[in-house]
């Protein structure tokens, strides 16, 4: 795919953050953003066993959204410790996702600092993600729009990213926050899906302690290349025009969509998929 490498800094001053990142929309890897945090050298998974191994955490695999499952409705659960132990013994596809761990366990709040880089960040929802090894998260973008601080623990893994601007190569499900699950962005198959050749996004592979800034409303995909997890960080748009779509995807888009499964089932499911070919190549005049 088209795709460059995103820029890398090992640290940055708030002014600088706003002016060359935030004002313009641009991401970047800080690669020494969190040494001074106890979680820098303390979070791991055998840590995370140790002190939450006890809780039954939501877990998701790579099957397709099904119109009977609700929003983010997990395929299963189990105990983290279990979890965690399935991480380290074998690949598994099972994932953690969006989860508020610290919430659970507020103890962990010790671990980090809020970043002072001039984000008002939501205090709140503080989000953890684990993964296996080659489990992955299609690609989407965040229903809110919020600009991203994500932080990456123990291993590593490859993110791929683009901007909202490229959203007409993506082949976006219409009512929905995902490109068609059936593309493979490690390998697209660019016959079936010509539009993504003309695509033009970033990539980098986030390290133990690496942080990653993604703007208003990017789009990615993650790929753990080993077992690990990351925490995310949101603050909401700072763009009107930003916030007032993710006001409508999380109060009209979202209850709209969830209606139309109610009332159609799969026919509502598959007329998403063929509109999202449909819309994409009659937007880029491709004819197949």
């Amino acid at each position: 795919m088209n795709l460059v490498q995103i820029p890398r800094i090992s640290s940055i001053t708030k002014e600088e953050f706003l002016e060359q990142y935030v004002k313009k929309q641009q991401p970047v890897v800080i690669e020494n953003a969190i040494q001074d945090w106890p979680a820098y050298q303390k979070w791991n998974l055998d840590y995370i066993a140790e002190i939450a191994g006890d809780k039954e955490v939501p877990l998701y695999d790579d099957r397709p959204v099904d119109y009977k499952e609700k929003f983010n409705e997990p395929h299963t659960k189990m105990l983290m410790c279990d979890y965690i132990q399935l991480l380290k013994s074998k690949p598994t596809k099972f994932r953690i996702f969006l989860y508020n761990l610290i919430k659970e366990v507020p103890q962990l709040q010790k671990d980090f600092k809020y970043p002072d880089l001039g984000l008002k960040i939501l205090k709140g929802l503080p989000m953890l993600f684990f993964g296996g090894s080659n489990s992955s998260v299609f690609m989407h973008f965040d229903i809110d729009l919020s600009n991203i601080l994500h932080f990456h623990f123990h291993g590593k893994k490859r993110c791929v990213i683009f901007p909202p601007d490229q959203t007409k190569y993506l082949y976006k499900i219409p009512h929905s926050l995902i490109a068609r699950e059936d593309i493979d962005f490690d390998n697209p198959d660019y016959e079936k899906w010509p539009a993504l050749k003309l695509a033009q996004g970033y990539v980098t592979e986030l390290n133990h302690g690496e942080m990653l800034y993604m703007p208003e409303g990017y789009w990615h995909y993650m790929k753990y290349l080993t077992p690990g997890f990351s925490m995310s960080l949101r603050s909401i748009p700072k763009s009107f025009k930003n916030l007032s779509k993710a006001i409508y995807n999380l109060f009209i888009m979202r209850n709209y969509d969830n209606l139309m499964r109610n009332l159609q089932g799969e026919k509502w499911m598959k007329a998403k998929l063929d509109k999202a070919i449909v819309n994409t190549h009659k937007a880029n005049n491709i004819m197949v």
